[in-house]
């Protein structure tokens, strides 16, 4: 049995979109360890908010009645993480500044398709910041950070 910690990450909003509307990829395997607790992903409220609306916005009526209980499952074991400190702004999208506030209280890795809006962070705070298969590959290697 495995005794290391499990890894503590935060899920950009399109990892989570695309992990719950496209079948296959790493974006859908995070979502499968999130589920299945093979990871400890923290939010915060700001950004599980964010989760609901952007999915309820963007998805069919339809779609969004068939994801809103699997996104509720996911919320409810998450870690919730206060926000203790605010390092806004410092991407040009202020929705990541949600993800890395909550990152960076969290002494989590970010996990985003979109590395560019996460760049200064990464290079001022120090803070760790991967791709969906980036995150995968380190997963299967069987290494912890």
């Amino acid at each position: 049995m495995d005794d290391l910690p499990l890894l503590r990450i935060v899920v950009d909003t399109n990892v989570v979109f695309e992990g719950l509307t496209k079948k296959g990829g790493a974006s859908g395997l995070i979502i499968d360890d999130w589920l299945a607790e093979l990871v400890v992903v923290c939010v915060s409220n700001t950004l599980a908010y964010e989760y609901d609306d952007v999915l309820s916005r963007k998805l069919s009526a339809a779609r969004w009645c068939q994801l809103q209980p699997v996104l509720g499952q996911m919320l409810s074991i998450a870690q919730y993480t206060n926000i203790y400190f605010s390092w806004r702004p410092i991407s040009p999208d202020a929705g990541d500044d949600l993800v890395i506030d909550c990152a960076m209280n969290a002494g989590a890795i970010v996990i985003t398709s979109n590395i560019r809006d996460f760049q200064s962070a990464k290079e001022s705070l120090g803070l760790q910041v991967m791709t969906p298969g980036q995150f995968v590959n380190l997963l299967t290697s069987g290494e912890k950070q």
